[in-house]
């Protein structure tokens, strides 16, 4: 049997993080930067503890204005002291309560930059690696984020998305083009069982992309976003697949 990860992104301040957690297998969680504060991190992190469910941390540009979606036009060393400081905190709470922090999972305009940019996602992917060894990535497959976390020689979980649109280069549509985020439940759920069946995603122009992901990611601030959940998880265990964390490479 099959196993297939759901991953959310959670403690954005969506009235959804309690209902997701009860879908998703893993919890990719605020940690001050683009949203979240010590109180919520604390919250979730404690139902992943009750739930089972594998805990993760998700910095951001520190721009909880643009929510971490702008790239911050910024020295090099200012953007890694910005990643320490969320890692920081997400870790102390995380030892406090005797959660195990097992990934990290870059948010918004961060993530697409090392998905785009190899050098500096070596930088980002070397800070992480040098604070704390066995944290894994979660990356996009197929990006820049694959081969940086592997030059590096991080923890590795390949990843792709239920509701986002790809490119024909396998990088997301950005949100400012039409039809960067899928909106037809029914076409989220097949996109997810033909990853998971066959390794295939479509891009926008129709071309058929190969990916070895096992994690994919639901959003949370998508509309309707716990019925889709839903329907996604249902239809996998329909398939055969076993919803849970997969180990990373």
């Amino acid at each position: 049997m099959s196993v297939i990860d759901l991953n959310a992104d959670l403690g954005e301040g969506m009235a959804t993080d309690d209902e997701l957690l009860e879908i998703v297998s893993s919890a990719s969680i605020a940690c001050g930067g683009h949203a979240g504060d010590a109180p919520t991190i604390r919250r979730i992190l404690a139902i992943c503890k009750e739930r089972g469910v594998r805990a993760g941390a998700h910095p951001g540009y520190a721009d909880k204005v643009h929510f971490g979606r702008f790239r911050l036009v910024i020295p090099l060393s200012q953007l890694l002291a910005q990643v320490r400081s969320q890692l920081f905190l997400i870790r102390w709470i995380a030892d406090e309560l005797g959660v195990t922090l097992e990934y990290v999972k870059l948010h918004g305009a961060l993530a697409n930059q090392t998905a785009e940019e190899l050098a500096f996602a070596v930088a980002v992917f070397g800070t992480i690696q040098g604070m704390d060894p066995s944290l894994a990535i979660l990356a996009l497959d197929n990006s820049q984020q694959v081969r940086a976390a592997r030059a590096v020689g991080v923890p590795l979980i390949l990843e792709a998305y239920a509701d986002r649109a790809y490119t024909p280069e396998g990088l997301l549509l950005p949100r400012s083009q039409e039809g960067a985020v899928i909106h037809d439940a029914d076409a989220v759920v097949e996109r997810c069982l033909r990853l998971a069946r066959d390794g295939e995603i479509v891009a926008v122009d129709g071309s058929v992309l190969k990916s070895e992901a096992r994690s994919i990611c639901l959003h949370g601030d998508t509309p309707g976003a716990v019925e889709l959940a839903r329907r996604v998880r249902t239809a996998l265990e329909n398939a055969g697949m076993t919803v849970a964390p997969v180990r990373p490479a």
